[in-house]
């Protein structure tokens, strides 16, 4: 933003004031504030428009300004949608789409204005290609017992796809012929919209009822069927396997100096691409060695790769799109010559780590109530990390998915059997090295108790060692030691069938017992 008149102002972060403070303070009363609705949510035009009426200012939500002078502005993103088959999807879309329609129904709705790609996708059992890492095509979608209307390109539209939709009963219509469409819908129909996710400008060309709730796909789309869950644990084994690769040639190529931070980021998608299912990476790989892993979200660049060496700490977060699951894993390596304070640091974040892992919890309970299991042994010397524990993950869809996490934040969203969800707590330390464990976890039932109630636990879904010469053994209980061992074990048993001899000697000695 150098030289560019702008400043930067973090919300919620530091000093710096929110929006509305802001704007108290800069500007005069009769002032005017104008918006592009289409690119606020109805709830934060909502709110601005409350916080104008209050302080006597007038908000203009039709201000479209890029229209004008945005001369070289690329074309919309046109890859072409595809199916989802239903051996991974393990639910036809219109069994989803009567699902909904109940939903709505016991709303004291009709109908649904759809405009999150992920809901989308999963509704429909489409993908696309339009957003790097994400596999969604741009659309809106609008559903009720009468009308299902997909608002699409029609060159995403492969000959599959419309008779797909075809099956499900639903008729498309241009991507920008939908607010001519809201426009016209019946003043009896009652839409549902999620005003976190319907723009101001769409949720205002409707002339009839509207009902603001959180979007019931959401909730849908967060329990994997069985099917799901088969096709994450499959997805799981092969992208394991791919990382066995990756960090066996790390260790190998690191020593001589010859590869860099974006040199990991490529051998990574080498070799995941080799994997079964593969479609793309699911983020961007954050390879961060020595102080870069201390930023929680860098992404190297030619210009700011580091060269590796045979010392020092290396944090890689990475993942996978795979037909049948998305993978997210991160993964803090020695290179050589650890020192106390690294292995201290690194325990302290396995253990908590492990506390999550093994958790059984009452049915009910929520993420900000397991939040502290992850974060309890740096708590205690008074360190912490800045970010969430745990966020949900989708299938074959976004890498961060709602409504369920783990965080310190209160987010009442009770946890339930079929949700995925990851485990990474962290530390950093700027200037020197960041660590960060994570592994994704499914929710499964426990235990049923007659005066207790049902527990629930997690599942650990990823498989990949954690770094033995990272472990300081004497801070680890005998319940954390058999903890990892019996991880190890199962990471072991389920992806050596899939290596060759030397790669299987290589994860033996990285699962290795800890007496």
């Amino acid at each position: 933003l150098e030289d560019s008149g702008f400043v930067m102002m973090k919300e919620n972060m530091g000093n710096d004031p929110t929006i509305h403070e802001w704007l108290q303070q800069v500007l005069e009363e009769d002032a005017v504030i104008a918006i592009d609705g289409r690119l606020y949510s109805a709830q934060d035009a909502n709110q601005l428009e409350r916080f104008c009426g209050e302080n006597g200012f007038m908000l203009v939500t039709e201000f479209y300004p890029a229209d004008h002078i945005w001369e070289d502005r690329p074309a919309r993103p046109n890859k072409p949608a595809f199916v989802h088959d239903v051996q991974y999807a393990g639910e036809e879309a219109t069994d989803k789409i009567e699902r909904l329609l109940k939903v709505l129904e016991d709303n004291d709705a009709t109908a649904m204005l759809v405009t999150a790609l992920d809901d989308i996708a999963w509704l429909l059992n489409l993908r696309g290609g339009d957003i790097d890492f994400t596999p969604v095509a741009i659309a809106f979608a609008y559903i009720s017992r009468r009308t299902k209307v997909l608002f699409i390109d029609n060159d995403k539209l492969t000959d599959e796809v419309r008779q797909h939709l075809k099956a499900c009963d639903i008729t498309v219509q241009d991507y920008d012929n939908v607010v001519h469409f809201l426009e016209r819908v019946s003043e009896h129909e009652v839409v549902l919209i999620d005003p976190n996710r319907v723009s101001d400008t769409l949720a205002n060309a409707l002339p009839s009822q509207r009902v603001f709730f959180r979007s019931p796909i959401t909730d849908l789309k967060s329990l994997k069927n069985e099917v799901q869950i088969g096709g994450f644990r499959h997805a799981m084994e092969r992208d394991g396997t791919a990382l066995v690769r990756l960090f066996k040639w790390i260790e190998e190529e690191a020593p001589k100096g010859t590869i860099n931070e974006v040199d990991v980021w490529k051998k990574g998608m080498e070799f995941r691409a080799q994997q079964d299912l593969y479609r793309e990476d699911s983020f961007a790989m954050i390879c961060g060695y020595k102080e870069h892993g201390a930023i929680v979200h860098y992404e190297a660049t030619d210009e700011s790769a580091s060269t590796l060496h045979g010392e020092g700490i290396l944090l890689v977060d990475s993942g996978a799109q795979y037909l049948d699951g998305t993978t997210d894993i991160t993964r803090t390596i020695t290179l050589g010559n650890p020192t106390a304070q690294e292995k201290h640091d690194f325990t302290l974040v396995l253990k908590g780590h492990l506390a999550l892992q093994r958790a059984k919890f009452p049915t009910g309970t929520t993420g900000c109530q397991l939040d502290v299991l992850a974060r309890m042994p740096l708590w205690q010397e008074t360190m912490t990390y800045g970010h969430g524990t745990g966020h949900g993950v989708g299938h074959f869809l976004g890498c961060h998915e709602g409504p369920q996490s783990i965080r310190t934040n209160l987010v009442d969203v009770r946890l339930l059997p079929g949700m995925v969800l990851s485990n990474e707590p962290g530390l950093y330390k700027t200037g020197e090295y960041g660590i960060r464990t994570e592994n994704l976890l499914l929710v499964v039932e426990d235990a049923k108790t007659e005066e207790f109630g049902n527990f629930l636990a997690f599942e650990p879904l990823t498989l990949f060692p954690y770094d033995l010469q990272l472990i300081d053994r004497s801070m680890l209980t005998s319940e954390e030691v058999a903890q990892i061992n019996d991880y190890h074990r199962m990471v072991r048993e389920r992806i050596t069938p899939l290596l060759n001899a030397e790669e299987a000697a290589w994860l033996a000695d990285k699962t290795r017992e800890i007496n």
